[in-house]
């Protein structure tokens, strides 16, 4: 396959991590201290991040952002030390809620509880995908913009198939526009609601 993957300096990739980058072909380049990526475009970048369930998974990941021709904005873990993956997810999301970057990927034990958290944020609209066919469809039809994967419940090539499959779909168009903006609607008139007082 080819092609060049530009790690920052002092980068902790795995042994299988490197294992997979050298059988493709790529060829791994650590950047001296200080040295920066060339900046990408929000349409080229995708912010990913990951807890401790799905760091292995992540590590994993990564070649394929670069052969697909993708700046990756890799908001940790970077060592595989116990987080909370609320706060990941949060700096995934508010990464593309923002626009800084047009998709996001977030991988925990599961992927439900991030799925949850990215959600929360305007303009994000994050699916939980499990195989090619939840993968396509989030695109096609709901304009995903924010993939959360189970680290813990996938096999690697059952994520790479799905982190392909996602990367690659355009959204549908179509009939399924009117739905988009309806979301966007739910969205934009939820920002300014306030829930009714609860009564236990």
């Amino acid at each position: 396959m080819g092609g060049e993957l530009r790690v920052p300096a002092n980068s902790i990739l795995t042994p299988s991590a490197r294992d997979l980058i050298r059988e493709r072909g790529i060829k791994l380049v650590e950047l001296k201290k200080g040295e920066s990526l060339a900046p990408a475009s929000p349409a080229e970048t995708v912010a990913i991040g990951s807890d401790h369930g799905g760091f292995e998974m992540k590590q994993k990941l990564l070649p394929m952002f670069e052969e697909l021709g993708l700046t990756i904005h890799d908001v940790g873990v970077h060592d595989g030390k116990a987080v909370d993956y609320p706060d990941i997810a949060r700096q995934v999301a508010e990464l593309v809620s923002s626009g800084a970057a047009a998709r996001g990927v977030i991988i925990d034990g599961a992927g439900i509880g991030s799925a949850m958290v990215a959600n929360k944020f305007p303009d994000v609209r994050a699916a939980l995908c499990y195989d090619r066919a939840t993968a396509r469809n989030s695109r096609e039809h709901n304009d995903a913009n924010v993939l959360t994967i189970g680290g813990r419940l996938l096999s690697v090539t059952q994520a790479e198939d799905v982190l392909r499959t996602w990367l690659s779909t355009p959204f549908g168009g179509g009939r399924h526009a009117a739905r988009v903006d309806k979301i966007k609607e739910i969205d934009r008139a939820n920002i300014k609601w306030t829930p009714p007082n609860k009564t236990r």
